[in-house]
C-alpha cells in the first residue's frame, strides 16, 4: 500500500498561499441592505466628517465650564436660561457669560458652550433660571466636530467581511451602495455507496449523508453561494462526470471521502486529471484529517476531505476557510490559544499536529 507524503499546516497554508493569492472573484455592486456578510472588493474612505457639528452626549444644560467653576450643593451656580435646542436643528443661539441652553442627548451643542451638564445635578427656577450644583470639565459629554470619523479617514479595509457595525459605519458617511467580491460559487460532494439520504430508510452497512450537509454549511457561513450538493457512488466514472461539471461550474470544489490510499478511493486520480499543476499534496500531518488533498486544477482550488464527518468539518476550518479568506482579499483568522484541563484522556499521534474538539 502506498504511503501519504505529509506536509505540515504551516506549509500547507504556505501552499496555499503560492498557489492561490493571485486567484480574485470579480466585484459587484450592492444597495447597504444587501451587503450584509459581503466581503469589501475597495479600500473605504470617508467625504465626510462625523459628526459634522459638536453634539451633546447627555441631556442637559449646554454652558461655559468656566461658569461653574467650584458650584456645589452648598454654593450652586445661578444661570440665564435662553431656552431649548431642538433635536434635529441647528442652534441658533451663541453662549455668552452667565448664560445656558437646554440640550438634548444627540442635540447641537451650540458656539460659546464647551460642556454639558445633566439635568440631574440642575434645578430650574424659573423660566429664564437655573441653579447648577456641581462643576464641569471642558468637553463634559460633549462630542466634537470629527472625534466618530475625519473627512478622508479610512473606515474599512479591502477584505473586511461587513457586519452590522460596519455597514452602521457606512451609512454614517452617506454611503447607499459599496463594492463587494461575488460570492464564491462551491460544489460540495460526498462519495460513498454506503452514503444514503438523510430521509431514507438504512440498511445494515450503510449511513445517512451529514457531509454534504455540515462542509455546504460551513461554506455559506462563510459567505459562500453552495451550488451543486451530490452523493457520488464509489464508481471512478461517475465520479469523474460529477466532479468536471462542478470544477466547470464552480469557484471551490470540496469532496469529502476518498480520499485515502484504499481500493475503491479513487479521489486523487480523478482530482488530478481535471487540470494542471494537479495535485499539490496528499496527506496533512494533522489528526483528524492525514489522507487530505490539495490540488490545482487549472487555477482552481479543489479539496479532497476525509470522509470522517469531524474530520471533514476540522479540515475545511483549515483549508477552506484559508481558501476562501484568499479569494476575498481578507485577512487570514488568526487562533486563539488558552490553557485549560482535561477531564479525561486525549490520544496523541506522533509526528502529527493533533486537534480535538471541545
Amino acid at each position: 500500500m502506498e504511503l501519504l507524503q505529509v506536509i505540515t499546516i504551516q506549509e500547507l497554508r504556505q501552499l496555499l498561499d503560492e498557489q492561490f493569492s493571485s486567484y480574485k472573484l470579480n466585484t459587484e455592486i450592492v444597495s447597504i441592505d444587501k451587503a450584509a456578510g459581503r466581503y469589501l472588493a475597495v479600500d473605504t474612505a470617508s467625504a465626510v466628517t462625523v459628526p459634522s457639528f459638536r453634539r451633546s452626549t447627555k441631556d442637559g444644560y449646554a454652558l461655559r465650564s468656566v461658569d461653574v467653576s467650584g458650584a456645589s450643593e452648598t454654593l450652586p451656580a445661578f444661570l440665564k436660561l435662553l431656552g431649548e435646542v431642538r433635536m434635529g436643528y441647528p442652534a441658533e443661539v451663541e453662549i455668552k457669560p452667565g448664560e445656558t441652553v437646554y440640550v438634548p442627548t444627540g442635540g447641537m451643542v451650540p458656539d460659546g458652550a464647551d460642556a454639558v451638564v445633566m439635568i440631574e445635578y440642575v434645578e430650574k427656577l424659573t423660566d429664564d433660571e437655573i441653579s447648577i450644583y456641581r462643576p464641569a470639565a471642558a468637553r463634559e459629554n460633549v462630542i466634537a466636530v470629527g472625534d466618530d470619523i475625519q473627512s478622508g479617514a479610512l473606515v474599512l479595509k479591502k477584505g473586511k467581511r461587513l457586519k452590522a457595525a460596519d455597514l452602521g459605519v457606512l451609512t454614517s458617511i452617506g454611503l447607499t451602495e459599496v463594492e463587494v467580491f461575488m460570492q464564491p460559487l462551491v460544489s460540495v460532494l460526498s462519495t460513498g455507496d454506503e452514503i444514503t439520504g438523510p430521509g431514507e430508510d438504512v440498511r445494515l452497512g450503510q449511513i445517512r449523508d451529514i457531509n454534504t450537509y455540515t462542509i455546504a454549511a460551513a461554506a455559506e457561513e462563510l459567505g459562500c453561494r453552495v451550488i451543486n450538493r451530490m452523493v457520488v457512488a464509489d464508481d471512478e466514472k461517475l465520479l469523474r462526470e460529477s466532479l468536471v461539471k462542478c470544477h466547470d461550474e464552480s469557484d471551490l470544489v470540496l469532496l469529502s471521502g476518498g480520499s485515502s490510499v484504499g481500493v475503491k478511493d479513487y479521489s486523487q486520480k480523478v482530482i488530478a486529471s481535471l487540470g494542471e499543476p494537479g495535485v499539490l499534496c496528499h496527506g496533512i500531518a494533522f489528526k483528524p484529517g492525514k489522507p487530505t488533498i490539495v490540488a490545482n486544477a487549472g487555477g482552481k482550488p479543489v479539496i479532497g476531505l476525509p470522509g470522517h464527518p469531524v474530520s471533514a468539518l476540522m479540515v475545511f476550518s483549515i483549508v477552506g476557510e484559508h481558501l476562501i479568506n484568499l479569494m476575498n482579499g481578507a485577512t487570514q483568522r488568526i487562533e486563539s490559544w488558552v490553557e485549560a484541563v482535561l477531564t479525561e484522556n486525549v490520544n496523541g499521534a506522533p509526528g502529527r499536529e493533533a486537534w480535538q474538539m471541545v
